[in-house]
């Protein structure tokens, strides 16, 4: 097979290769466009400061700039009707039209989402990555007087994250280790994150994330056609983008798992880990299923080479619903895994709002949580599926009611296999949806030609 054909210096960054934990900041600042021609040349201007996907040869740049547009922004970009037709129909929409089939109901409900997201007036999201505070500040003066002297832009919505020691989230675990193996890109971790195949493993097509080149229907089609892709300049080299800023009730889920474990004989730690499916270090239960390594290592090879099958069909070491297994379930749905490798995401995100002290259970009021965000270049197949039917159902896992004790969009029980299984009860949500828009992230050559009012 032909090596695949990857143009880094037009492809955006933070996409097919994480900045990485270097970057302890990380702001995301959503701009409404009051008037198409200000909105092209505000765009005009940052396009020398966009970050691509070419590889640094030296020190890494003190701060990244990098661009999104909802549809809503296409529009106010001046973008044709019938070019932004071409984009798929879920972006199309939005997050907010997919609330109820997300989960996103009740306090997560679009009509409780906080100011400027899922109204149609988040068109542009600009996301900084910052070395440390000085670098950070340099950046959003920047571009807080960029928009001011441009006229006719505003920012509606922003959140400044941080990273935590150890890549941890609120909940206490390491977070962002299983990435997909990409061809062209990652071929080293294809064993345990690629496409399983008789005697051995192979990275996932490029299609499968960046819009443009051939995804994995692609390879079984006889005439090599490429997947569905936005109308030229903007089909090639851009993927989609899922931006979810979610609220993590820490108390409540460090007192719910205290007061269940007085009835669980391994004690709390071992019941967090259990509902997560990997110890706080970020090993995985699948293959340490009794303790946590004394020392854990997700970069080095092989860490995330497991199944379910061989290793842990019963879900002994890590339970059927553990989250980590709900949202990637590797060999555990049969046919040798090939019904979870099309619902593969890159994931990246950062929490946000300072920590809970370590030990409390009872709310400080503090507004804590996780900005998600992902690629994929289908959101209905990849994101959408993993939220529907992996993480807020039960069946395909044959658990019937049961949803994902952690992040499940509605309140359910949680079964721990064992002899005999413990049962966790269903109890109010650890998490609560506080918005989110689907995003496009435009190749080089799109952001031109959008910025030069020549994308159709």
């Amino acid at each position: 097979m032909a090596a695949v054909d990857i143009d880094r210096a037009d492809i955006q960054g933070d996409i097919l290769e994480a900045y990485g934990n270097r970057y302890g900041h990380t702001s995301y600042l959503f701009i409404s466009i009051g008037d198409p021609a200000s909105g092209r040349a505000w765009l005009s201007e940052q396009l020398p400061k966009v970050t691509t996907a070419a590889r640094w040869t030296g020190p890494r740049p003190r701060s990244t700039f990098n661009l999104a547009v909802t549809s809503p922004g296409l529009g106010a970009l001046g973008v044709s009707a019938a070019t932004i037709e071409s984009f798929s129909d879920e972006f199309q929409q939005g997050m907010k039209a997919s609330a109820a089939d997300l989960g996103d109901v009740g306090k997560s409900a679009p009509d409780h989402w906080e100011t400027g997201l899922g109204t149609g007036q988040a068109h542009m999201l600009v996301t900084i990555n910052a070395l440390d505070d000085g670098p950070l500040q340099e950046a959003l003066d920047g571009l807080r007087g960029g928009l001011a002297d441009c006229g006719q832009l505003d920012v509606v919505h922003e959140v400044h994250a941080r990273m935590f020691g150890g890549a941890r989230e609120h909940f206490g675990f390491a977070d962002g280790f299983s990435q997909p193996a990409i061809e062209g890109v990652s071929e080293d971790a294809a064993i345990g994150e690629g496409v399983p195949e008789p005697g051995g493993w192979r990275p996932l097509a490029l299609g499968e994330f960046i819009l443009g080149h051939e995804d994995e229907e692609s390879r079984t089609d006889r005439h090599r056609r490429l997947p569905t892709a936005p109308n030229d300049p903007l089909g090639r080299n851009g993927t989609y983008m899922v931006w979810r800023k979610v609220r993590q009730h820490v108390a409540l889920f460090r007192r719910t798992v205290r007061e269940a474990s007085r009835h669980y004989s391994e004690g709390d730690a071992k019941l967090m880990a259990k509902v997560v499916g990997r110890w706080p270090n970020g090993a995985p239960l699948a293959t340490s299923p009794d303790v946590p390594p004394a020392h854990f290592d997700p970069r080095s090879p092989g860490t995330n080479a497991f199944g379910y099958v061989n290793e842990d069909p019963n879900g002994f070491g890590c339970p059927l619903g553990a989250h980590v297994r709900r949202s990637n379930p590797r060999d555990s749905l049969g046919f040798n895994g090939k019904l979870a490798f099309r619902h593969r995401i890159i994931r990246r995100g950062m929490p946000y709002g300072p920590p809970l002290k370590d030990g409390t259970v009872e709310d400080d009021g503090e507004d804590r949580g996780l900005v998600f965000v992902c690629f994929n270049a289908s959101i209905s197949r990849q994101f959408e599926s993993i939220q529907r039917q992996w993480l807020n159902d039960g069946n395909v896992f044959h658990l019937g009611d049961d949803r994902d004790y952690l992040l499940g969009g509605t309140a359910g029980k949680m079964t721990i296999q064992g002899r005999p299984p413990f049962m966790l009860a269903p109890q109010a949500q650890f998490v609560t949806m506080r918005g989110g828009e689907y995003l496009f992230v435009p190749s080089l050559t799109a952001l031109a030609a959008i910025a030069d009012g020549v994308a159709g």
